[in-house]
């Protein structure tokens, strides 16, 4: 496994809608277990492929907050929500590719997803609380949406002016 960069907002890659995945490859099964041990080194609860550079519908997510408790790792290929819950859950959300920054997002407090697995086979689970956002947050960055999308203007705006900051600091503008 491979540590991979994650790519700091501003980077147009991260607004383009991405490509689906026409099949489980060797490729695709090392891109995720390279995401998964990218993911767990930042840290980080979500990743999504076009935070390190791919622009392919797959993500991976593992979101046990309990220290004692063993990961538990998701690999989404194609993933597409089908069925959203009308009852509403606000989280402070962050990002790897917008790091430092914070801010409280309303989405449904419940989701239902489909993906194809690296098995090869279609999965289908029901998604509740931090799963749930975490869900909709790496499906959204694979729509070119960014979880700074969902607030207001200026906002955005200060959050995007700070990341461009920390971009030409970190030598990465």
């Amino acid at each position: 496994m491979t540590l991979r960069s994650i790519i700091l907002h501003p980077d147009p890659r991260l607004k383009k809608p991405c490509e689906p995945v026409a099949r489980i490859t060797p490729e695709i099964e090392t891109l995720a277990a390279d995401m998964l041990a990218t993911m767990y080194d930042a840290p980080g609860v979500g990743l999504a492929a076009p935070q390190v550079g791919v622009l392919s519908r797959l993500y991976v997510m593992d979101c046990e907050k309990d220290p004692e408790a063993p990961r538990n790792p998701i690999v989404m290929v194609n993933p597409e929500i089908t069925w959203r819950s009308e009852a509403l859950n606000t989280y402070e959300e962050g990002c790897l590719s917008i790091p430092e920054q914070y801010a409280d997002v309303t989405r449904p407090a419940e989701v239902k997803v489909r993906w194809l697995g690296l098995d090869g086979k279609t999965h289908e689970q029901d998604f509740e609380g931090l799963w749930a956002t975490c869900a909709q947050h790496e499906i959204d960055h694979l729509d070119g949406k960014l979880f700074i999308d969902y607030l207001s203007p200026i906002k955005r705006q200060m959050i995007t002016r700070k990341m461009v900051k920390l971009k030409r600091e970190r030598g990465r503008a």
